[in-house]
C-alpha cells in the first residue's frame, strides 16, 4: 500500500478529453467521463480498438496531455510532482530510442535522467540486459536491432528506475513467441514483487494470461470492467476433465447426462500453439547456438526484493544537484573568473623602422599606476620614413609625390575577353 494512504494506484474522476477543430469547436471526443480505478499490486488490462481513447488516457495520466475536465491521480498524487514521476516506468507504443547508442549507453542515459549513481547504473544495466535476454548484445547499436529486440530494451529502460507503477503500451508488439512468453512471466513476477502494471495490448491472449482485471473502452467510454475469469466464465456450462475412459464408460456418462436433461460433448484436449512452439524452441536451444536474442533470466538483482516506498526526503537527496566548489570549478568556469587579457603589444622592430627611434617599453594594465596624472603627457611627434612606409604598403611614388597602389583591388579585376 502506498504511503500516501490512497487505496488506488491509478484513479480518474470524470476524466474527459475533447480535441477542438480550427475554430475551437468540439470535434473529437477521445475520452468521456472515465472513472478508472487500478488497485495496488495488480495487473490491469486496458483494452479497446484503435481510436478508443487508451493512449489519450495514458498521456493524461502522465501529464503529457491536459484533460478538458476531470482529474487523474497516480500513486496518490499527480505525475506533475517529481517525486511521483520518479516512481513511474513507461513504455510507449513506439520505442523512441537513439539509434546510434548501444543498449548499455541507452540504459545509462536513462539512469542519469533519474539521478542514479554510476555504480547503481552499472549494476542495474547488467541485471536488466540479462533479464530481457540481451546480455550478449549490449554493445550493439540500437539501430541494428529488430523490432522485437527494441521492445526488449524498451522494457529494460522502463525498469531502470525500479518503478512502483509500470505503464506498458503494446509491450510484446513484434516480439517472437519465446520473448512474448518471457515477458508475460516477467510481468507476473513483477506483480508478485509489489509492482502495479497498466497493460495496453491488442493481443488478447496475452492479456488473458497475465491480467487480474480488464476494462474495455469504445468511443472514449468504458464499456465493461471486471476480473478476467468472471467476465469470461460461462455460468450455464460445466467442464469436466478426466483421464482415458473406455467406450463403455463414455456411453454410461452420456446416458447419465441425458437423464439430467442436459447435453455433453467429449473431445481430446489440445495445447495452445504458443505452448507447442515454446517447447520446440526450448529443446533446440539446448544444442544449437543463435546470434539473436536469448532467453531472459527472469527477475533478479534490484527487482527481486519488494520495493519500499521511498520518502520524499530521500528522493530529494538522490536528485539534488550539489553546488560545485570554487576550487573544483571546471576550465570554462575558471576562464570566466580570470581578468580580461590585454591586447598584444605592437612589434618593436616594425615600430623602430617606421619612426627611426627605439620604441618605449610597454606597461601591462596590471602594472599601470592606479592614480591618474594631473595632466596627460605630451605625445611626441614622430617623423615617418617614407621609404620604409612605401615598402610596407607595396606602393610606388607617383609624379606628384603621392603614393600609388600597385596592387589592383579584387573588385577591379579585369574581365575575361568576350
Amino acid at each position: 500500500m502506498d504511503s500516501s494512504g490512497s487505496s488506488y494506484a491509478i484513479e480518474t474522476i470524470n476524466l474527459t478529453k475533447i480535441f477542438p477543430d480550427w475554430w475551437g469547436r468540439p470535434k473529437v471526443k477521445a475520452v468521456v467521463d472515465l472513472n478508472l480505478k487500478v488497485r495496488y499490486n495488480e495487473i490491469y488490462g486496458f483494452l479497446g480498438p484503435n481510436g478508443s481513447g487508451k493512449t489519450t488516457t495514458i498521456k493524461m495520466l502522465l501529464n503529457l496531455l491536459h484533460p478538458t475536465k476531470g482529474h487523474a491521480f497516480v500513486l496518490g498524487g499527480r505525475s506533475t510532482d517529481p517525486a511521483i514521476a520518479a516512481r513511474i516506468g513507461y513504455l510507449p507504443e513506439e520505442s523512441y530510442l537513439y539509434r546510434y547508442l548501444t543498449a548499455r549507453e541507452t540504459l545509462d542515459f536513462y539512469g542519469r535522467i533519474f539521478g542514479l549513481p554510476a555504480p547503481v547504473r552499472k549494476s542495474r544495466i547488467d541485471t536488466l540486459l540479462e533479464m530481457v535476454g540481451l546480455a550478449g548484445l549490449g554493445s550493439r547499436r540500437i539501430g541494428t536491432y529488430s523490432k522485437g529486440m527494441m521492445r526488449r530494451i524498451g522494457l529494460a529502460q522502463a525498469l531502470i528506475n525500479d518503478p512502483d507503477l509500470l505503464i506498458l503500451d503494446e509491450p510484446t508488439s513484434g516480439m517472437d513467441p519465446i520473448g512474448t512468453r518471457q515477458i508475460k512471466d516477467l510481468l507476473l513476477e513483477l506483480a508478485r514483487r509489489g509492482k502495479t502494471i497498466l497493460l495496453c495490448s491488442h493481443l488478447l491472449a496475452d492479456v488473458e494470461d497475465v491480467c487480474d482485471r480488464i476494462g474495455i473502452m469504445y468511443g472514449g467510454r468504458m464499456q465493461v470492467e471486471g476480473p478476467v475469469r468472471e467476465l469470461l466464465q460461462h455460468r450455464d456450462e460445466l467442464q469436466i476433465l478426466t483421464g482415458p475412459l473406455t467406450p463403455e464408460a463414455r456411453e454410461e456418462i452420456k446416458s447419465v447426462i441425458r437423464r439430467e436433461g442436459s447435453w455433453c460433448k467429449m473431445t481430446t484436449p489440445v495445447d495452445k500453439l504458443e505452448t507447442f512452439f515454446v517447447n520446440i524452441i526450448t529443446k533446440a536451444q539446448a544444442s544449437q547456438p543463435t546470434s539473436g536474442a536469448k532467453p531472459g533470466t527472469g527477475i533478479q538483482g534490484f527487482l527481486a526484493a519488494p520495493p519500499a516506498s521511498p520518502s520524499k526526503a530521500v528522493l530529494e537527496q538522490l536528485v539534488a544537484k550539489k553546488p560545485q566548489p570554487a576550487a573544483e570549478a571546471g576550465p570554462a568556469e575558471a576562464a570566466e573568473t580570470e581578468p580580461t587579457q590585454s591586447r598584444p603589444a605592437p612589434k618593436k622592430d616594425l615600430l623602430e623602422q617606421l619612426t627611426g627611434k627605439p620604441a618605449e617599453p610597454t606597461v601591462s594594465p596590471t602594472e599601470a599606476p592606479t592614480e591618474k596624472p594631473s595632466e596627460p603627457p605630451a605625445v611626441p611627434k614622430l617623423s615617418v620614413r617614407q621609404d620604409v612606409l612605401q615598402k610596407l604598403l607595396g606602393g610606388r611614388k607617383g609624379p606628384d609625390g603621392s603614393t600609388e597602389q600597385t596592387r589592383r583591388p579584387e573588385s577591379e579585376e579585369p574581365r575575361n575577353a568576350e
